[in-house]
């Protein structure tokens, strides 16, 4: 099996476990799914990821940069994101710090309405 596929499956198994009733309050204090869209492609992706809140700021390190694309799309002045943090949809703004290597996507979220 292509290590591609077993990303996906993985992913898609975090997923799950983040939306089940009892797991997924547990599983949503470390992971977030995240939405974006492609910079390149226009074509819109979801994933899960690890995350720390600092306030209104969450903050993703990104294990293995050079091995990944997605935070790629969040270099410059950023872009748009879409969160699903413990359970609800939020939106938001993210760029990209590079630092000696890491990687960090600081994500501002935007307003509750």
């Amino acid at each position: 099996m292509a290590l591609k596929n077993v990303v996906a499956q993985i992913n898609g198994a975090i997923v799950a476990l983040t939306e089940l009733p009892v797991i997924g309050p547990i599983m949503g204090r470390g992971f977030v799914v995240i939405t974006y869209t492609g910079r390149r492609s226009g074509k819109t992706f979801s994933t899960p990821v690890n995350y720390r809140r600092k306030g209104d700021e969450i903050l993703i390190g990104v294990a293995m940069p050079d091995k990944k694309s997605w935070w790629r799309n969040f270099q410059g002045e950023g872009a748009p994101i879409s969160l699903r943090l413990n359970g609800v949809d939020r939106t938001g703004h993210a760029v990209t710090d590079r630092d000696n290597g890491r990687v960090t996507v600081r994500v501002k979220l935007d307003d509750v309405a």
